[in-house]
């Protein structure tokens, strides 16, 4: 996919293990902090039934078809098939729309700063006539909620393969490099065609949906970092709801507070664990945390020792850095399991 904040790809082997330990092989596993599904993803292809959730937009298109597509919409608004709407987005004209004027350096900012630099003009004017298409077949009741997702999950993995960013989407590089300047194009998303009935998917705060989930175990995913991901993804964001937000400041960043997790705040963080694993209807949580996050593995222990017995795995990782960095090249990822009591 792409290079998300926390991305647990790496970490496949061992969440799947534990989580077959836990349950056994087959049973209703609660993603909801799924990012963009990877978890959720591999855990349905091992036959498990989920129920996922996330509170980026963006999120919720990759989970719509990571879990709940196993054949393709027939597009039947537009008589037509997957294939050939990409093909008719892909020879669309551009348009010299909103991503031209916000995120390119051809633009002209509404907020009066310089051009920005995150698409190429001619991609930035492919992406407004793509996003303003699907705008169009919406608001005509054209395309259904699945073929939104679909074509809106194939638009936003253009959209990476393009974009001028060292890795997330809180600035954009100073000169375009090389895969930027690629003409962006929609590529077909292969789907996985097994097991893809009974999963849920919705939108929204842990906190919040913790409250209707039932389940055998629920994964949990935490940010570790005040890192935000709705500040770090927020062009993702306005792919994802088709909107036209104000662009603020230098990085053209939307207003995002209405996605501000209290999960990136050490004075709510252990607050926001409490309401989920209170709240859900689950007698089994594992939680992925990493020693650099905001919160010590003595505090999580004791946050989470409240609802039962609290079990803990760890896992050597190489630590992603940059160049300059004087971090050590290894880091502890944990595993933390946690039991409630009856």
């Amino acid at each position: 996919m792409y290079r998300y904040i926390g991305n647990k790809t790496k970490l496949l082997p061992y969440i799947v293990d534990k989580v077959q330990s836990l349950i056994g092989e087959e049973g209703t596993v609660a993603d909801v902090m799924a990012g963009t599904g990877s978890v959720s993803f591999e855990l349905r292809k091992k036959g498990y039934k989920l129920i996922s959730s996330d509170m980026m937009t963006y999120s919720y298109h990759h989970l719509v078809v990571n879990l709940l597509l196993g054949e393709y919409p027939q597009f039947k608004g537009l008589n037509s098939s997957y294939e050939s709407v990409l093909r008719y987005l892909n020879e669309l004209p551009p348009r010299e729309g909103f991503f031209y004027k916000e995120f390119s350096p051809n633009g002209n900012p509404s907020s009066n700063t310089e051009p920005r630099k995150y698409f190429t003009s001619n991609n930035a004017s492919r992406i407004d006539a793509i996003r303003e298409q699907i705008n169009e077949w919406i608001s005509e009741y054209k395309i259904t909620p699945f073929e939104e997702s679909l074509l809106k999950h194939t638009l936003i993995m253009a959209v990476n393969d393009v974009a001028n960013i060292s890795g997330t989407y809180g600035y954009f590089l100073s000169s375009f490099k090389k895969t930027s300047l690629a003409d962006m194009m929609l590529k077909p998303e292969e789907l996985y065609s097994d097991n893809y009935k009974g999963h849920l998917v919705y939108k929204g705060f842990a906190e919040d949906v913790a409250t209707n989930i039932s389940s055998d175990l629920c994964y949990l995913d935490p940010p570790y970092m005040k890192r935000q991901y709705a500040a770090n993804y927020h062009i993702l964001e306005t792919v994802a709801r088709g909107d036209f937000p104000d662009a603020i400041g230098k990085s053209g960043l939307r207003d995002w507070w209405d996605q501000h997790s209290k999960l990136c705040t050490k004075t709510k963080g252990l607050q926001s664990f409490e309401t989920i694993i209170g709240k859900m209807n689950c007698p089994k949580f594992l939680i992925s945390y990493s020693e650099d996050g905001l919160f010590t593995l003595d505090q999580l222990i004791e946050c989470f020792s409240k609802f039962g017995e609290v079990y803990v795995d760890s896992i050597d990782y190489n630590r992603f850095k940059s160049n300059d960095s004087k971090l050590p090249p290894k880091l502890q990822e944990y595993l933390i399991t946690v039991i409630k009591n009856n």
